[in-house]
């Protein structure tokens, strides 16, 4: 008999029941301020993924023995933010009544907040870890406040001071910088304090949403993004800084910003399927 040719990302076979962890794809780029595409980026991890090995060399385990379900990509309405992430905020909720780890492939940064949003009514405190160029902490872009430039600044609505922690920030006005040194955990440029951070939550024992814009990385090294910003991580400061958050109580994550269609060569794609790989065997192994 034939089986239908559903495509997912390699490895990740679990059936539902089964799972830890839960791939779902947010295919949203609507308020993209500089270069559009990250729409495409859900797909394309999916599909260039198969370009990958499942065994893991930087952690010696293999994603065939991850119990990773992937959902698919949510069907989301690109002119309305708000009713995109309503559908995003419904289907984490899902994943993690289910007492499952969410894993939100975007996509823009914005679809972060519908994820955050369901986490934060299960959670009620809640912590974030961000990894990203920009502090994303505006108020308003171009009188939007629903704006993949204002992502943080919205969690930090829900959250408020204190419980956001950033890392390797290195664009933002000035206004969001000061904003940072007076309400979030700032660390901008690289990783530096992520130890001590992840000391005091682990001690708490905090749950953690945690969530990754790619372009964190240097674009050098992953230039298929909306807004590229000299001076970034290397992918092996990326992947170490990531396994060790994943020690932490990570009750949900995402990984966003990948705009396949920019980088014809396919380097970033290639990053951003590798990073992946990483994110999905630290996540798991930690809850073995």
């Amino acid at each position: 008999m034939l089986a239908p040719n559903i495509e997912t990302f390699i490895g990740c076979e679990a059936k539902y029941p089964d799972s830890r962890i839960v791939l779902y794809g947010a295919p949203f780029d609507s308020t993209t301020s500089f270069r559009p595409g990250a729409r495409f980026g859900p797909s394309a991890m999916r599909h260039e993924s198969f370009g990958l090995e499942t065994y893991s060399p930087y952690q010696d385990a293999d994603l065939t023995q991850c119990a990773v379900f992937d959902s698919g990509d949510l069907e989301l309405s690109f002119g309305s933010p708000e009713r995109a992430l309503y559908d995003i905020e419904t289907r984490a909720a899902v994943i993690l009544q289910d007492e499952k780890i969410p894993l939100l492939l975007g996509g823009e940064h914005l679809v972060t907040l519908g994820a955050v949003r369901a986490a934060a009514k299960k959670y009620a405190d809640l912590h974030i870890i961000h990894f990203d160029a920009h502090a994303d902490l505006r108020d308003q872009y171009l009188d939007a406040k629903l704006s993949h430039a204002c992502v943080i600044r919205r969690c930090w609505d829900l959250l408020g001071d204190g419980r956001i922690h950033q890392f390797a920030i290195r664009s933002g006005e000035r206004e969001e910088f000061q904003f940072a040194k007076e309400h979030t955990d700032f660390h901008p440029f690289d990783f530096e304090g992520l130890g001590h951070t992840l000391s005091m939550l682990k001690k708490q024992n905090v749950p953690i949403y945690f969530t990754i814009d790619l372009d964190c990385l240097d674009p050098s090294i992953f230039p298929g993004t909306g807004t590229p910003e000299a001076g970034g991580v290397s992918f092996l400061q990326l992947l170490e800084a990531l396994r060790a958050v994943c020690t932490a109580n990570v009750i949900g994550a995402d990984l966003n910003e990948l705009a396949s269609t920019l980088d014809h060569s396919g380097i970033s794609t290639a990053a951003a399927c590798k990073v992946l790989r990483e994110f999905l065997i630290a996540l798991d192994t930690k809850n073995k």
